[in-house]
């Protein structure tokens, strides 16, 4: 894992080259870093048995994670820009988190080796949640996969016989929207570097851009078209291999995906025509109306990406987006947030205790997407709703009391946990950065990204003390 990151290190300086790539030593020095480490990992675990029950899977996918993030921001840090640990560990962490926040100004004249790193980070985080949520998160028993693990595991058996064979079904889908969403772009209007840059981070749903005006910068049919790819890019990707291997229809069939695409149709059309009702200025009912659905779909999809600050558009839409930063794409893609299928569970579990208060002696079954849900599933969920909502909590009252205000301290607490990126108003706010925070805000939201980006759970597991006793 560490040897592959260090082969992606390599890439900026070779891809640009020359006067481009000004940090090459530095990508050059973390990379040689990160190999060595990965060998001497090798060489020291290669004759021990594969031991993979769940207490060992934790460590090693909380603590993979951390180490990777902690490894991918060593080319800020060694770069000549004198970056701060902090600051390069947050930028490093917001990467490979795919959330999207940055601590960077002036982005249209920084080192164009760092842009590409930053987007090589999402690209590589993106790949690595979807398998993930797919191959480890079910096998521990925590995230919205378990939901599919049994429709999984019956179309695997009949026709993807091996994981093997998924991983690469998965992988395919992955590279191929990528491509044509690079060469989207480039056809588009965007230069090369532009496109190739925004077009690993519209499928990682990351929402690293090159410049401070982030999609701002381009006109409405990029806006349309980074819109579609962020969508592919919350939508279960294991759903794409199943209608490639001939179940046609299943990913509109999929409760998540419908609920998802129906608040992309519902929230952007009535935002919309708020933003008409309460216009002082002539109002572009076409553009504005691309321009809300380009920023909901960012925020709902966790991308992050910004064509205007839309903090700004009225106290409406303020709490609007504020809301849609808990939402998340679907389980199985590379977005963030708690996720479409939690919601629906919550408005399953509401609707049973109903019609328990109703008909106390009614037999009630619990049914998503055609299957039965579980306790297990129910207690699972709430949960996750109640550590996610108590770190909440915690990271925004740690942020207060680093004098940061209230608007600053709960949309940062929430869109780390969330991996949405920019939070609201006027420091972190889509016209903002994250540059202005002390550096023990940016260590700890760093911190709560990885956690938001591991389900949370698996990260309080590891750190409880019953964890290490039992």
């Amino acid at each position: 894992m560490f040897i592959l990151l260090s082969i992606f290190m390599m890439l900026p300086p070779l891809i640009l080259m020359g006067s481009d790539a000004p940090n090459s030593a530095a990508f050059m020095e973390s990379a040689g870093i990160v190999c060595v480490l990965g060998l001497f990992g090798i060489l020291a675990t290669h004759r021990q048995s594969r031991d993979l029950k769940p207490r060992f899977m934790f460590v090693l996918t909380v603590s993979s994670w951390f180490f990777i993030a902690m490894f991918s921001s060593l080319p800020f840090y060694l770069s000549d820009n004198n970056i701060s640990a902090a600051n390069a560990f947050f930028e490093g962490t917001s990467g490979i988190t795919t959330t999207g926040a940055t601590v960077f100004s002036d982005l249209d004249t920084m080192d164009r080796d760092l842009l590409l790193w930053r987007s090589i980070l999402q690209w590589i985080g993106g790949i690595g949640i979807i398998g993930m949520f797919v191959a480890v998160l079910p096998f521990l028993r925590v995230g919205g996969m378990r939901l599919f693990a049994t429709e999984s595991s019956e179309w695997t058996d009949k026709a993807l016989p091996r994981m093997k064979t998924l991983s690469r079904g998965l992988l395919g889908v992955y590279l191929f929207f990528s491509v044509v969403a690079v060469l989207t772009y480039w056809v588009s209007g965007m230069t090369l570097f532009d496109a190739f840059n925004h077009g690993l981070t519209s499928i990682s749903t990351g929402g690293f851009s090159t410049s401070d005006l982030s999609m701002g910068k381009f006109n409405d049919l990029i806006l349309l078209e980074s819109t579609f790819f962020m969508i592919l890019g919350s939508v279960p990707f294991f759903l794409f291999v199943r209608e490639l291997h001939g179940q046609r229809g299943v990913l509109f069939r999929d409760q998540q995906v419908r609920l998802f695409l129906t608040i992309l149709l519902i929230v952007p059309l009535l935002l919309t025509l708020y933003r008409w009702a309460v216009s002082a200025v002539p109002f572009n009912p076409v553009s504005n109306y691309i321009s809300t659905l380009f920023n909901v779909t960012s925020v709902v999809t966790t991308t992050g990406y910004a064509s205007e600050d839309y903090s700004a558009w009225g106290p409406l839409a303020f709490v609007v987006f504020f809301f849609l930063m808990f939402v998340g794409g679907c389980s199985g893609s590379t977005s963030g947030g708690m996720k479409i299928f939690r919601f629906q569970l919550s408005v399953i579990v509401l609707r049973e205790n109903l019609m328990r208060l109703l008909h106390p002696r009614a037999v009630l079954t619990r049914n998503y997407n055609g299957r039965a849900v579980s306790d297990e599933i129910i207690t699972s969920m709430i949960a996750y709703t109640f550590i996610f909502l108590l770190c909440l909590l915690v990271l925004t009252v740690s942020l207060a009391a680093m004098q940061l205000d209230f608007t600053t301290s709960l949309s940062g607490a929430l869109t780390a946990l969330t991996n949405v990126g920019p939070g609201l108003g006027d420091i972190i706010g889509p016209a903002g950065n994250f540059g202005p925070l002390p550096d023990a805000a940016k260590w700890l939201l760093g911190i709560g990204m990885l956690m938001g980006r591991l389900e949370i759970l698996s990260v309080v597991v590891v750190l409880s003390p019953a964890f290490w006793r039992s």
